[in-house]
């Protein structure tokens, strides 16, 4: 299969290239960018991969056990870029490939690997204003927002893996303007399936609604630096963006909003209205970097039930967390960075215990995020008793 989407890749590009204007860019901006000769389309080709190795200890009660440890290819990507017609209307695809890429066939992808990430297309249809459909992420908790690819440590955080409503099928439509000279406000809002991404078997539950308002008082970032971890472009003025989001899933019937497992009854599938909020920051400034998020989710009926009211195991995941995380980068392009995250659920069928993150970590910038190597070590505690501890190390290249 992988062949098969390599070689694919391959002839469209050969094909593209018969009649168009081909340019070589330098590192980090794609592997090859393709414009027709009468500059009505573009393709840019740009592959990414991310290396990891994993240590992590269980606390038994006492002390840390035996090591376990592991080498995985994290994500393995594909993306394809450009416009088509006119500058004004512009896509993007991107395919994942590695196991964890693919991860999570089922009948409701039709037992297919979930290898489509994005296929979005995006028009700029009248001034500020652009519409997107398709497959995409949804303007989320800023975390999420930023690329996997331009993360300040190794991967996100637990706040992220529980609460984030990740990409899904739908529209959106996003607008921007500018309240004075750098006082610069975005709108977004999304109507979407509600189940998340490569969900074939229609809408079983309800419509998923998404709202979300950004602020930066201070001006743009420099190159969109607002969702790249660290302060890579060492912000000459300080420049903060604050974001909130809330996000309505109605009749949904996953247990984390469109992410999560399916709630099964005996006849057919527990609904209930799930709500979501993301509140976020991200503030930068000569290498310094600090980003901030809070995040809650509640339900209307939380337990999934059969007919006759006897519970089924499941539950929505609800309650809240905190995320926050700093780092600064010295001019020899070594950052520091530290994370701290803590989750409060507000379960019924679990546990209600506080879990804690405390995680260190280093980078080293050879080319921006487009190639670095980083490293970190995290320290994780269950209602205030010893949890487990990891360390990674990993690296990233990106055409």
């Amino acid at each position: 299969m992988y062949r098969k989407i390599f070689l694919i890749s391959f002839l469209f590009l050969c094909v593209s290239a018969v009649h168009s204007q081909i340019s070589l860019p330098k590192f980090g901006e794609g592997m090859l960018n393709v414009v027709g000769k009468d500059s009505t389309w573009s393709v840019r080709f740009a592959p990414r991969i991310q290396v990891r190795a994993n240590s992590s200890w269980d606390h038994d009660g006492d002390k840390f056990g035996k090591p376990e440890q592991s080498f995985i290819i994290r994500r393995a990507r594909l993306k394809f870029d450009g416009f088509a017609y006119s500058p004004k209307l512009r896509y993007k695809i991107e395919l994942g490939l590695s196991n964890f890429d693919m991860a999570g066939a089922s009948e409701f992808t039709g037992d297919a690997p979930r290898i489509i990430y994005d296929a979005v297309i995006m028009w700029n249809f009248y001034k500020n204003f652009e519409l997107w459909a398709g497959q995409a992420k949804l303007p989320g908790n800023r975390e999420r927002v930023v690329s996997s690819g331009n993360m300040q440590l190794i991967d996100r955080s637990r706040l992220n893996s529980l609460f984030n409503i990740d990409r899904d099928l739908g529209v959106q439509i996003r607008h921007n303007f500018k309240a004075s000279e750098n006082f610069l406000i975005r709108e977004i809002f999304a109507v979407s399936q509600g189940e998340g991404r490569n969900v074939i078997t229609g809408n079983i539950g309800g419509l998923q609604y998404t709202s979300r308002v950004e602020i930066l008082p201070l001006g743009e970032f420099t190159k969109k630096g607002d969702y790249i971890g660290g302060d890579i472009y060492r912000e000459k003025t300080p420049k903060l963006a604050i974001g909130a989001t809330f996000d309505l899933n109605e009749d949904a019937v996953k247990t984390r909003s469109n992410q999560g497992n399916y709630m099964r009854n005996d006849i057919g599938f527990h609904k209930t209205n799930i709500s979501t909020v993301f509140i976020d920051a991200m503030f930068k400034y000569n290498g310094f970097s600090f980003m901030g998020e809070y995040s809650y989710r509640d339900a209307t009926n939380p337990i999934a039930k059969n007919s006759d009211g006897t519970t089924t195991g499941l539950e929505v995941y609800t309650g809240q967390a905190l995320n926050f995380q700093s780092g600064y980068l010295f001019k020899s392009n070594w950052e520091i960075a530290g994370r701290f995250t803590s989750i409060m659920p507000k379960t019924n069928l679990s546990s209600n215990e506080t879990q804690n993150q405390f995680t260190l970590g280093g980078s080293k910038y050879i080319v921006g995020h487009k190639l670095k190597v980083q490293t970190d070590l995290t320290y994780a505690s269950t209602g205030g008793a010893s949890n487990f501890l990891e360390y990674r190390l990993g690296f990233d290249l990106h055409f």
